[in-house]
């Protein structure tokens, strides 16, 4: 008998998605174990044993556990499913026989570094609040900003709700006219975080572009194209912020 796992772990392994929206999917009952709908999280099956359906269609775990990273061009969604059918991620790589999802998000109008995958444990590794993986963007902002405003954007400002974010670093990289690029690491993934950020100083963003992420640096991968992380990459990673 294999060792059991958590359900939404095996759904991840099988590439349908990240455990949480693998989560989601369980306390909507669309998941069943043996034929009987499982709504309850914490549920743990055997994999060898067990048939596990979502949506009617039985899984399977990945013959092989694949991570790309993609330079992601604007006016493409990161989501699985998009209510106004708008261009997916997920159709800038084609790899024969193997389904991606991203890890994590990336606004519509965003472009940089978006990873794929169908390793549900490096997904949860890096989609974890609790781990504070690197994020660099570079985002071209309205005006110039005041050292006041930069050192409020360091130390963390008020968001929607009443939420603060996290503290970040930040550095000008150059001024132009009416324009300032700026550069952010944050170690949160809240969406849309820097355009709020930014927004709640007074310089919106004009333009935003994530140039890093977990270590990674997206480098001269061009707009659009793709590239397959080697083995010794993702090990790297898992081991650099494995808890």
């Amino acid at each position: 008998m294999a060792e059991q796992v958590r359900l939404q772990k095996f759904m991840a392994d099988c590439g349908v998605g990240s455990r949480r929206k693998c989560e989601e999917w369980i306390v909507q009952g669309q998941v069943s174990v043996n034929g009987g709908v499982v709504a309850e999280l914490g549920t743990k099956i055997d994999p060898d044993r067990d048939e596990v359906r979502f949506r009617g269609k039985v899984l399977r775990p990945a013959a092989g556990k694949i991570t790309v990273m993609l330079h992601k061009p604007a006016g493409y969604v990161t989501t699985v499913r998009d209510q106004f059918n708008r261009p997916n991620v997920c159709e800038l790589v084609r790899i024969p026989g193997v389904r991606l999802y991203p890890v994590g998000r990336l606004d519509y109008q965003t472009t940089g570094l978006l990873l794929l995958t169908n390793d549900g444990d490096l997904d949860y590794l890096l989609t974890h609040p609790k781990n504070h993986i690197p994020r660099v963007y570079e985002a071209v902002l309205r005006g110039h900003p005041t050292a006041d405003a930069l050192q409020e954007l360091e130390s963390g400002v008020k968001l929607a709700k009443g939420k603060k974010s996290a503290p970040a670093v930040v550095r000008i990289l150059k001024s132009g006219t009416n324009a300032t690029h700026v550069e952010f690491t944050l170690y949160e993934g809240r969406n849309h975080e820097v355009r709020q950020m930014a927004q709640a100083v007074g310089y919106p963003v004009l333009r935003l572009k994530r140039t890093g992420f977990a270590g990674l640096s997206l480098g001269n991968l061009q707009e659009g194209h793709y590239a397959v992380l080697k083995q010794e990459q993702v090990e790297d990673i898992k081991n650099r912020y494995q808890p």
